[in-house]
């Protein structure tokens, strides 16, 4: 249970990458992690979101620089 609860709760939550949980969890494959690292709908949701800003400030950059030239 606690395996299972810091790899989802403490790290994949937080936004440690599998491969890394793998590694601290000693595993030698990212599909015996999996097991232990369930996708929880909150990150999945905050991960969406957080990429969502990025593309929005994105096209915000390249919006500005195309009417900066066209002056």
């Amino acid at each position: 249970m606690a395996r299972h609860t810091f790899a989802t709760t403490i790290t994949l939550t937080n936004g440690v990458p599998i491969e890394t949980v793998s590694k601290l969890l000693g595993h030698n494959k990212i599909a015996t992690t999996q097991i232990y690292a369930k996708v929880i709908e909150r990150k999945v949701s905050d991960d969406m979101n957080a990429l969502k800003l990025v593309l929005t400030k994105n096209k915000e950059e390249f919006d500005l620089k195309n009417s900066e030239s066209v002056d």
